[in-house]
């Protein structure tokens, strides 16, 4: 079915829910929205059954993470397009359309991504891409920049999925959201994956949202976040990468989590960063390899990307 799916993730956010949703009725081609609760008690349920009756709500009786909710939404829905976006967020009046603009241009196009402007400070950029580097970090294009910036479209490395839209057909293809990961770096997993199978994603730089900075996790750093980012970035390179390109950018790997272990202990929260790490070691046999199939360019085609990344990471 053409059109549009816009899938929400809810975990006790009926406070932003209105505003969210009110710019949904702004937009144009959207066909469903799907509401996945991940067992609130803050009244969000009785909120959305009260007042937004139309919507699809799929009812967790507890947090299964954003993963496993958003692969639900997926999967229930039946539009050709799926719009992921956090329920903290606000849109401008013309964002879905631009998107679909922008991902029809070519059917190699996986996801697409929004300019996401902080929501209390719209003068500035939360996110204008995610890029990802041999050091296994991740980059928030733009992030804390003025917003008159970044103001054309451009290939990305990934797209955040509080606010990007996807072709539904091709999770088919590559797969959905890994749910070992719960929360944090699974998009970035997703992209990756994506770039395996010979797709690409891109940044709409009209497509704008306004976005509550950290809202769900309560900050920007804490120690639950940490820790799950932390072994979200194991999770990441030993999936993605074949042994032969995982050997060769181990030593960048090591730098990259000791640098972040130093930033960390400043920030106080080393040990927290430290046993996420150990966790994702320990538990990598839940973890699936991507299998290698002979997709040699592909790969030389990422680590190039990867390489260039870092560069632009720290000189930029």
């Amino acid at each position: 079915m053409n059109g549009l799916a816009v899938i929400i993730p809810n975990y006790n956010g009926k406070k932003f829910l209105k505003v969210c949703f009110e710019s949904l009725k702004k937009q144009s081609n959207i066909l469903e929205v799907i509401i996945i609760d991940n067992g609130s008690d803050d009244g969000s349920v009785e909120f959305i059954k009260e007042y937004y009756p139309e919507y699809i709500l799929i009812k967790n009786t507890e947090n299964l993470g954003f993963s496993r909710a958003i692969n639900q939404g997926i999967k229930k829905s039946s539009a050709e397009y799926c719009f992921l976006l956090n329920n903290d967020v606000e849109l401008e009046s013309n964002c879905t359309n631009n998107l679909i603009n922008c991902i029809e241009k070519d059917k190699n196009i996986f996801s697409v991504a929004s300019k996401m402007i902080n929501f209390q400070d719209r003068e500035k950029i939360d996110d204008a891409g995610d890029e990802y580097t041999v050091l296994g970090w991740t980059k928030k294009v733009g992030e804390g920049k003025s917003s008159k910036l970044y103001t054309h479209n451009r290939e990305i490395f990934s797209a955040c999925a509080g606010a990007a839209i996807y072709r539904r057909s091709i999770f088919d293809t590559i797969g959905y959201f890994d749910e070992n990961f719960f929360a944090y770096m699974e998009d970035v997993d997703l992209g990756y994956r994506a770039r395996i199978y010979g797709y690409k994603c891109v940044y709409c730089s009209n497509a704008v949202v306004y976005h509550h900075i950290s809202a769900t996790s309560g900050s920007r750093y804490n120690a639950f976040k940490i820790r799950l980012a932390a072994r979200n970035n194991i999770y990441v390179p030993y999936k993605n990468m074949p042994w032969p390109q995982l050997l060769l950018n181990i030593l960048f790997l090591l730098i990259g989590f000791m640098i972040k272990y130093l930033f960390f202990v400043r920030k106080g929260y080393g040990n927290d960063y430290i046993n996420g790490l150990k966790e994702g070691l320990n538990s990598l046999d839940k973890i699936e390899k991507i299998r290698y199939n002979g997709r040699l360019i592909n790969y030389l085609k990422i680590e190039w990307l990867l390489l260039k990344n870092t560069v632009k990471s720290i000189y930029f």
